[in-house]
């Protein structure tokens, strides 16, 4: 049997510093790795393949879903047009043509996977239909993240400047008012005996929503607060090991990858109570409604040993749930399903 061609349509890794680009990198590494005895992937090429599956909503993508209607086209919904608010800010004309845009993008596509289940409704109101629409979630590679010794860890504690005997108390993503920097400082400043340490930039630059204001806290923080900048990848497996927990306000999210990765690090999860996270987390993860709760939990890991503990074992629980031959195996399927499915139709 001839290979299935499938040519990944990606720009996601053209700026640093996004969660898309990390699960763009680990699904293209899970299927060209695990998949390439049925499997024949390209990325960026031109010529005929039987699926484009398409990573990012660029331009020339959409003119291909336009023009190349005898293949098929899987589209990757990694957020919704709503969820733009927050995290760019572009003249209000400008805003309302690019979510009419990201519309019209899910809408041409023939299939289209979520990586949360909770966006499968948002989609039909949108006049997809709910049998084109697969959930398969994200996922990182344990050898990628996983625990380092002690003594390593404290090389990097120093090599960041950070009390070796310090609660270190992690955020991850982009400098922007979406991800809850703003009370991630408020928490830091009820907590000064605590690190607070931010890995992450501004990836979309001046055009970040709440730029200004956010610049001038990330260029001057408060004593026991640290602005990384944006890491590089290979790098974030020894941020990740430095810290004590992963603490994430944000008001909206999608699938992070950054949670993934921490628990594969064995890291606590500290959560803003959103529903999304209910359907893909299974309760195994601190949550809060406010300041006041996230610093509550917070001090907990860091004064109760016993309560840390049980907290670990809830994040192995997702990084052993989110396993790299689990989710290679749902791929495998869904590709070739939707390859058999195309070859159908064109008989």
């Amino acid at each position: 049997m001839e290979k299935i061609k499938i040519n990944m349509l990606s720009k996601a890794d053209s700026v640093d510093g996004q969660g898309v680009g990390s699960a763009y990198q680990e699904q293209l590494k899970l299927v060209k790795e695990g998949a390439d005895d049925i499997f024949d992937i390209s990325v960026n090429k031109r010529g005929k393949y039987d699926i484009y599956h398409i990573h990012t909503v660029n331009f020339g993508f959409y003119l291909k879903m336009l023009f190349h209607r005898k293949s098929e086209f899987i589209t990757y919904v990694h957020f919704l047009p709503e969820t733009l608010d927050g995290s760019i800010k572009l003249p209000k004309f400008a805003f309302k043509i690019f979510k009419s845009y990201v519309k019209s993008f899910y809408r041409k596509a023939n299939h289209i996977v979520v990586v949360n289940p909770i966006f499968i409704e948002p989609l039909e109101k949108l006049g997809i239909k709910k049998e084109n629409i697969e959930y398969i979630p994200n996922f990182v590679d344990h050898e990628t993240f996983k625990v380092l010794d002690h003594e390593k860890v404290s090389e990097v504690r120093k090599k960041y400047q950070i009390n070796p005997n310090s609660f270190v108390v992690l955020g991850v993503g982009q400098v922007q008012h979406r991800k809850g920097v703003l009370d991630f400082i408020d928490v830091a400043n009820k907590n000064p005996d605590i690190t607070f340490v931010w890995a992450g930039g501004f990836s979309f630059g001046f055009i970040t929503d709440g730029y200004n204001e956010l610049k001038k806290i990330y260029e001057n923080p408060p004593e026991n607060v640290k602005f990384l900048g944006i890491v590089k990848r290979d790098e974030m497996n020894e941020v990740y090991n430095m810290a004590d927990c992963l603490f994430m306000p944000s008001y909206n999210e999608l699938f992070p990858m950054s949670i993934l990765e921490a628990v594969n690090v064995k890291k606590p999860i500290v959560l803003r109570n959103l529903d999304l996270y209910e359907k893909i987390l299974f309760d195994k993860y601190s949550a809060a409604e406010d300041n006041e709760g996230f610093s509550s939990l917070i001090r907990k890991l860091q004064q109760d040993k016993n309560y840390y503990e049980k907290e670990v074992e809830k994040s192995n629980y997702i990084a052993q749930y989110y396993s790299k031959d689990n989710v290679l195996n749902i791929w495998r399927e869904y590709y070739t399903r939707i390859y058999n499915e195309h070859m159908q139709k064109r008989k």
